[in-house]
């Protein structure tokens, strides 16, 4: 039985509740906006208390953490219908795990990785979802591909076999609260506008499933959600402050 936990459930309900109030604010169907709960560097049994009160959606950061978390939850449920993400830079000697098993991976910015994932992944498991990650405030601290190479690598990524790429996530500079609300939300609107550029440049039966923006976090996700975001990433909203050790920073 999924361990149950009323803080987690409580902050899980109380975030469900203020992403449908962002969407009813920008005239968007709550149904729109997919609640991906970032449980890196949280144990298994927090895992369990957001599975038992409806999350299905799991963000990981760390490749063998987040391993070892997949197969305690199949252990503990074996029928449990989790759906992991991957949302961390992805390391060359790491694609291996993460093809095998991930259902969706946010963070790819080099066709090389997009190519060992392809290969990598098991011909029993459907296509991995994929998300090209754009450095679109082009910070030099930040992972992701430059806004003006996106388009080339998405369409090379996309023709790749046992791939389904499925559109774009960025994690844009933190926010200046001396900046005016449309300043704030100018690089999700960005974001929006390459995606949408992308998608017309895609052949049709790519362009179908190329439907997801991967943006917005626990600090920004109602920028945004205006702007168009289909997955917003929460983690501290949901489990709490994060733990980190030196092992975790290795992974």
């Amino acid at each position: 039985m999924p361990y149950m936990n009323s803080t987690i459930a409580e902050n899980y309900q109380r975030t469900l509740k203020a992403i449908e109030q962002t969407c009813q604010r920008n005239q968007r169907a709550a149904g729109d906006v997919l609640l991906l709960s970032v449980s890196k560097t949280h144990p298994v049994e927090l895992v369990t208390a957001a599975y038992a009160t409806g999350a299905r959606d799991f963000g990981e950061n760390y490749v063998q953490e987040a391993v070892d978390k997949i197969e305690a939850l199949d252990a503990l449920m074996p029928d449990n219908q989790a759906i992991w993400h991957f949302i961390g830079p992805l390391q060359s000697n790491k694609t291996r795990l993460v093809a095998e098993y991930f259902d969706w991976v946010h963070s790819v910015d080099r066709l090389k990785i997009a190519q060992r994932l392809s290969e990598q992944r098991p011909a029993s498991r459907a296509p991995l979802n994929l998300c090209l990650q754009v450095n679109i405030s082009q910070q030099d601290s930040k992972s992701g591909c430059a806004p003006d190479e996106a388009t080339a690598l998405a369409l090379s990524i996309a023709q790749l076999p046992n791939l389904r790429l499925r559109g774009l996530m960025a994690i844009p500079a933190p926010m200046n609260s001396a900046d005016s609300w449309a300043q704030q939300r100018a690089p999700f609107d960005a974001l929006r506008v390459l995606f949408e550029r992308i998608k017309a440049q895609l052949p049709p039966e790519q362009a179908s499933f190329f439907d997801t923006l991967s943006m917005g976090m626990s600090d920004d996700y109602e920028l945004a959600i205006a702007a168009g975001s289909t997955i917003v990433r929460v983690g501290t909203a949901i489990f709490g402050a994060r733990h980190y050790s030196n092992e975790l920073e290795t992974q």
